[in-house]
Order: structure tokens, then C-alpha cells, then sequence
């Protein structure tokens, strides 16, 4: 049977046993260097407890090495690519072609850094020795469906959580502003900044709208049609998220792709061990700037927010009255003090905590301008997030026992869900049991003292309740057979796939944006029929004049003035905000957006 992973993102040891412990089939996490989050590194130690502690679930860990390396870093990105592996990660995600070309002997993952959108690319990867293609996140269904079909590959897919506007590896965006690149790990996310919509004479046409920032991503309800498609691997994003974003959204993501694979017996969950939640997950009580399929079914307009990059959290209703001291809420939820909330007032965005509730009025820590009929948000939710911190969500593997005892002795045979079984006895002179049926219950209960082990004694049999079997001889097999169940559990072995080097890419030329930044990855490149590389455009002195953002989404689209269907809007249109300039093309062949760096530069 196939196998379908829940793959969810780890910041640390603590969040990746949250992961596990909520239902992911796996977790990606950062090492200590050259992962694509500086925020989210963890020393090789923490991912070895990480690795320990999945292991036993079946559970997979991949470690995060997906950004550029430069050749003077090339040693040092094999010697922690090594370590990790000696660690235990099952599989390393990376995005320079570098790391293919050190002999890891590993499973290897093409990160969604590698700009994997057409059908051409994917079967090259495999081809190429990658066991796994990571997806863009802008593709539709259709172009998801053709990339499955043409790939061996293991199709892995984002499902949840913040999109990056520009196609992911190509965005040149933050680069262009500072020193810190996206493609090495250090995101500036000029994205999420107020900017001015401009036109070529210098008119102002928007002023202080977050124009390149799109709502997060949520797929929960179209797992199905993404299982149909081919996909492999659901991901979440998030190796900067809290705790409780980690517990709520994988158990809310667990239950959804467990109804869906329910319907579809000819794919089976990659992992073992069921998770019961102490809570109802809910997805907007979790950080999101709204919710959205974004280009899953096409693309269209209504997957931006002008109005703030921030989390605006679950909508309640409308402010029916204001009064000095407080609003009353026309909403069907009632807050509770504590409970963080925000409205958008003349001044834009503003949050502020709940004071006091009395029926439907609200007592807020500050008072905002706000007029009858503003909609009011709940960012954070008090009592929701202190149930997720006071969960203790466990995640357990069903057990079967059977007991037989003898005048000589007791055995006890312990198999689990996957049919794997062990076997402890001991040769010792029982007596004969007075009450054989109390006998035998009582054994039960011993059995099914599992504690804080990874498994769940559910059904049990007993044989020869009539010879007695002392509590504490139950509970001593009961330990040790748990235990040798524990260390029985089976490794699943890594995917090693050898590179092809008669395998063609797609193309002759390998474009700046594409990055070829280390005698390694160019080494590949012309090995695979590539006979022209440009300069990277990640180690130009500067990127005036240059592309620095192609994107699925077009600003045009999202404003209702598309070039295809008359617009009003003519001529040349500019992005200006914080000393920055950037022209914007429009490809409507490819239904694209292009930005052109043009600070410094005012053209007519």
C-alpha cells in the first residue's frame, strides 16, 4: 500500500515530541548551520533525542539544508549534512545541487527552493537521485496532478501555513533591500511591508497597503482531491511557530487526513500510534492572516491582505454600540477576559486585551476609535490556548496481550498493530488461584498499566487463570515485554536512489536566478547537458536593473485590472516603500508578475 505522510515542522526538540505526540507521520527540523531559518538551528545532540524519541512511531525526521552554499563552505556543509545523518535523520532537504554531488549515501529531498513547478523538472529530479520533489506552492490542482504523473519521485506538497509570494528560491526581494537573502536563510520579508502603488508620471494611485502580502495557506478540506492527485507528503509550514500552533493545527491536520485516507483503502497512514487530543483543534486560534486555497483551483483574485500582514485571528461579528468604555458585540462567541482582540480603525489595525465581560459588552485594556458596524477579531484565545498549554496528549500503539500460566510458570506474548511480537516467561512454581476469574482480572489490570510507555495494552486473553500469577510477577513481564516490544519496533531504512548522470535537464542554460553559486553545482549542471551558466544573481554586487520577484500572483489580478479584460489602470506601474523602487512587469502569456529593481533609477 502506498504510504501517506502528515509532515509537520519542528523549531526544536520540544515542538518536533509536540509534532509526534499530535499525530505527524513526520517533522522536518534545522541543524545548526545552512537551514532555511536562522531563527530555527539546533545542535546535533537535540536532533538525535528528536530522532530517539519519533523513531519507536515509525516516525521520520528530516533535516532541514536548503540553502545556497558558497565553495568556501562547501567542507563545513558535508560535515554537518554527515553528523546529521550519523544523528539518525532519515533524509536531508536541500536546495544546492552541491549536496547531491557529495557521496552522502543518504535519501535526498529537493526542497521547494528548487522552484519545482513543471512536469520536465520533477522527472529530472528523480532521475537525478532525489527521492523526493518538495512543490511550489502557487501550482493548481491540474499542474499538481501533471507533476505526479511525471515524476517516480515521492510528491511532497505544503498544505498549510504562510506562502511566500515570489516563487520560492527565485524571490530576490530582501536581498535587493539588505544583506539578508531568503536563499541563505535570513528572510527580511519585504513582503509584509506597506508600500505605495505608483505610476510612471510619479502619482500616487495606493498609498500604505500591503500589496505583495497574501493570506496563509489552508488545504484541510481539499486533502482529498491532493490524495487523488498523486501527493505523497501533506506538509505544514512553521519551524518558527509557537508550541501551541504545533499541537492545534497537526491534530486538527491528523483527524482531516485520516477521514480522507479513510475513504481510500488502497493508502495506508506512514506512521503508527494514535493520537487523542484533549482538545478541539481549531485552525483559526492558531497564527493565520486569513485563510486561503490560494491558486489551488486557478488563478483568481481575493487571496491578499491589503490592510495588515499581521494575524487578525477568528472573526466574531460586528460592534453593535460603543460606549466610553466599551463595545457591544453583536457576536454569537463570547470572549472571556484575557482574550486578545483587533479591529481596523481610521489608524489602521489595532489590538488590545479583554478587561472584563458582561453579557455583551466588552471592557477592553484600551479603547480604539471604532464606529457601529466595525468587525471585530479575536487574535488570541485565552482559555483556548491555555487548554493547548495544559494538554497532555499522548500518542500510543495498540497492544494485544496473551497470558498462559502453569503450574511451572507464566509467558506473556505481547503483539502490536503491525503484527510484530515478543515473547517473556518465567519458570516459577504457582500456586493454585482461589478465585480464577478474579485471578485473571486481575492480571488484566496489571497489564494494562502501561504508563507512560508508547503503548496501549487493550485486548487481553488469559489462559490458566486457575494457577496464580502474584501482581508484582505481572507487572515485571509487563515492563520487560514493553520494553523488548519497544526496541523490536522496526526501522524503516533509507531511500539511497543513485544520480543518473545521462539524465538531461530540462533546459542548456542555467539562468541567474537559478543560482549556481559552488564548483559543485556546476559541475552538475554541465554533467546533465547544461552548456551555459550564468552569474548568480545571489552574489551580484547589485541587483538594479534585475528581476528580483516572479510570482504567480499579479497585483493587476488582485485589484480587478487585468490587462486581459480592459482595465482602467494603463501604463507603467510602480511599488515604492522604504527608500526602495521596483517596476512591475506583467507577463499575461504566463499569467506572471515580474519585479524589476529600479531604486535609485526614476524612469519615464
Amino acid at each position: 500500500m502506498k504510504r501517506i505522510e502528515l509532515l509537520a515542522p519542528a523549531r526544536d526538540h520540544a515542538a518536533a515530541r509536540i509534532a509526534v505526540d499530535a499525530g505527524a507521520d513526520a517533522v522536518y527540523i534545522g541543524g545548526s548551520r545552512f537551514g532555511a531559518r536562522r531563527g530555527a538551528v539546533n545542535p546535533i545532540e537535540e536532533i538525535r533525542r528528536t530522532v530517539d524519541y519519533a523513531r519507536p512511531y515509525g516516525v521520520r525526521v528530516y533535516a532541514t539544508l536548503n540553502t545556497l552554499l558558497w565553495d568556501d563552505e562547501l567542507a563545513a556543509a558535508e560535515q554537518e549534512a554527515r553528523a546529521l545523518l550519523e544523528a539518525g535523520v532519515d533524509a536531508l532537504i536541500v536546495q544546492d545541487m552541491a549536496l547531491r554531488r557529495m557521496e552522502l549515501g543518504c535519501e535526498l529531498h529537493a526542497s521547494t527552493q528548487v522552484q519545482i513547478r513543471t512536469p520536465e523538472t520533477a522527472r529530472f529530479l528523480a532521475e537525478a537521485g532525489f527521492a523526493r520533489v518538495i512543490l511550489e506552492r502557487a501550482l493548481s490542482l491540474d499542474e499538481i496532478r501533471a507533476v505526479c504523473a511525471a515524476t517516480t519521485a515521492e510528491v511532497e506538497c505544503f498544505v498549510h501555513g504562510a506562502i511566500c509570494v515570489g516563487y520560492s528560491g527565485r524571490c530576490f526581494l530582501s536581498r535587493s533591500m539588505s544583506p539578508r537573502s531568503g536563499n541563505r536563510g535570513a528572510c527580511s520579508q519585504p513582503c509584509r511591508l506597506p508600500w505605495n502603488l505608483t505610476d510612471g508620471a510619479g502619482r500616487t494611485l495606493l498609498a500604505g497597503k500591503h500589496l505583495l502580502s497574501v493570506r496563509d495557506l489552508n488545504l484541510s478540506e481539499r486533502l482529498g482531491d491532493l490524495l487523488d492527485a498523486g501527493v505523497s507528503s501533506f506538509k505544514i509550514e512553521g519551524r518558527l511557530k509557537d508550541e501551541g500552533y504545533i499541537r492545534n493545527v497537526v491534530a486538527g491536520y491528523r483527524a482531516a487526513l485520516d477521514r480522507a485516507l479513510a475513504a481510500r483503502p488502497h493508502l495506508c497512514r506512514a506512521s503508527v500510534g494514535e493520537s487523542r487530543p484533549d482538545f478541539t483543534p481549531v485552525f483559526a486560534k492558531s497564527f493565520t492572516r486569513g485563510e486561503s486555497c490560494y491558486y489551488l483551483d486557478g488563478k483568481r483574485r481575493g487571496v491578499a491582505s491589503f490592510d495588515t500582514p499581521k494575524a487578525m485571528g477568528e472573526y466574531l461579528g460586528r460592534i453593535a454600540e460603543v460606549s466610553p468604555r466599551g463595545y457591544r458585540i453583536d457576536a454569537a462567541q463570547r470572549l472571556a477576559p484575557g482574550d486578545g482582540i483587533c479591529l481596523m480603525t481610521p489608524e489602521g489595525l489595532r489590538g488590545t486585551n479583554v478587561n472584563a465581560v458582561r453579557g455583551e459588552w466588552i471592557f477592553p485594556n484600551r479603547m480604539e476609535r471604532a464606529a457601529v458596524g466595525t468587525p471585530l477579531y479575536r487574535n488570541y484565545d485565552h482559555l483556548f490556548n491555555k487548554q493547548l498549554a495544559a494538554s497532555r496528549m499522548r500518542r500510543t500503539i495498540a497492544v494485544d496481550a496473551a497470558v498462559e500460566a502453569t503450574a511451572e510458570g507464566v509467558a506473556l506474548r505481547l503483539t502490536d498493530c503491525e503484527g510484530i511480537s515478543v515473547a517473556v516467561s518465567r519458570a516459577v512454581g504457582l500456586d493454585p488461584a482461589q478465585a480464577p476469574e478474579r485471578n485473571a482480572e486481575a492480571i488484566g489490570r496489571q497489564l494494562r498499566r502501561s504508563g507512560d510507555t508508547i503503548f496501549e495494552v487493550r485486548a487481553i486473553s488469559v489462559t490458566g487463570a486457575e494457577w496464580f500469577v502474584p501482581a508484582s510477577l505481572a507487572a515485571e513481564l509487563r515492563r520487560e515485554g514493553l520494553e523488548r516490544l519497544r526496541t523490536a519496533r522496526p526501522v524503516r531504512p533509507r531511500r539511497v536512489t543513485a544520480e543518473d548522470r545521462t539524465a538531461r535537464y530540462p533546459a542548456t542554460v542555467v539562468g541567474a536566478d537559478e543560482n549556481v553559486t559552488n564548483r559543485l553545482a556546476e559541475a552538475f549542471y554541465r554533467d546533465h547537458g547544461v552548456v551555459r551558466i550564468e552569474p548568480p544573481l545571489e552574489r551580484a554586487a547589485s541587483t538594479a536593473g534585475r528581476c528580483v520577484m516572479q510570482s504567480a500572483y499579479c497585483l493587476r489580478r488582485e485589484l480587478g485590472e487585468c490587462l486581459r479584460e480592459r482595465p482602467r489602470l494603463r501604463g507603467e506601474l510602480y511599488l515604492e516603500g522604504a527608500g526602495h523602487r521596483y517596476r512591475l512587469d506583467f507577463d499575461c502569456a504566463r499569467c506572471e508578475m515580474r519585479l524589476v529593481d529600479c531604486t535609485g533609477a526614476r524612469e519615464a
